[in-house]
């Protein structure tokens, strides 16, 4: 048996990888969405979750009928966001968390937690008043994250289509990797990519109404949710972005 040398201590330090590759808040965001689904399902009895839906699903004819739902005009000051995390079932679920995942990463990436968290609320809310404005006077119930993750899906198109800026050190000439330019509206149309995407988006969300006369079938999507939360992203996000030092207005 021989004595081997000390490897360096260089060599002792383990590289350890994150578990998920998914930045923090978003992996926050996908368990919250999976927890609320699952109590419902299975902690909560048949009764139970029907008054959950009711305090907590987004429900607009309460501005014209508040006095004949339990609560009345009061829970308009939170369903517009925690309709967000109900969903009306695993399948609803998984499209809505897959969705998420995919394109909260390079938001949350870029600006942070908060930023990301705010854009999907405020999205959600977006998305809830376009609801609104398109489903009065009936009675209709939004639950989902579709309007917080298209907000997300929105604030992401201003900038993963762009290309990758490189700049060259003053000092040693050696490139550096500035990231992505957030694109102005016109530029998100003027960039091929981004532009189809986003006219894709639009049209196969605003076709969603045109549906039924074709099939038949009642098609249970809130396409508004869609687009008031899509466009909202695209707007919101120019309040998160960090202007460069030394870059003039």
């Amino acid at each position: 048996m021989t004595n081997q040398p000390n490897p360096p201590e260089n060599q002792l330090q383990v590289q350890h990888q994150p578990v998920f590759l998914l930045p923090a808040i978003v992996t926050v965001l996908c368990g919250l969405l999976v927890a609320v689904h699952l109590a419902r399902g299975f902690v909560l009895n048949e009764d139970a979750s029907l008054q959950f839906t009711v305090w907590f699903a987004f429900i607009p004819i309460r501005l014209t009928a508040g006095n004949e739902i339990p609560g009345g005009l009061l829970p308009l000051l939170w369903t517009p966001f925690t309709h967000a995390f109900l969903h009306a079932g695993w399948d609803h679920l998984l499209v809505n968390t897959v969705w998420l995942a995919i394109f909260a990463t390079p938001v949350a990436r870029r600006y942070g937690a908060a930023p990301t968290v705010a854009i999907f609320l405020l999205g959600a809310a977006t998305g809830a008043v376009a609801f609104a404005a398109t489903t009065l006077p009936d009675l209709q119930i939004l639950v989902g994250a579709s309007g917080g993750v298209a907000a997300l899906t929105g604030a992401a198109v201003r900038f993963i289509f762009q290309p990758v800026m490189i700049a060259q050190h003053p000092e040693t000439g050696e490139r550096i990797v500035l990231g992505r330019r957030l694109a102005s509206l016109a530029g998100v149309f003027r960039n091929p990519p981004s532009r189809y995407f986003t006219l894709i988006w639009v049209v196969l969300n605003g076709a969603v109404p045109l549906l039924p006369l074709i099939s038949g079938a009642n098609i249970e999507i809130a396409w508004q949710a869609h687009l008031g939360g899509f466009f909202a992203g695209l707007l919101l996000v120019a309040l998160f972005e960090r202007r460069p030092k030394g870059e003039n207005s």
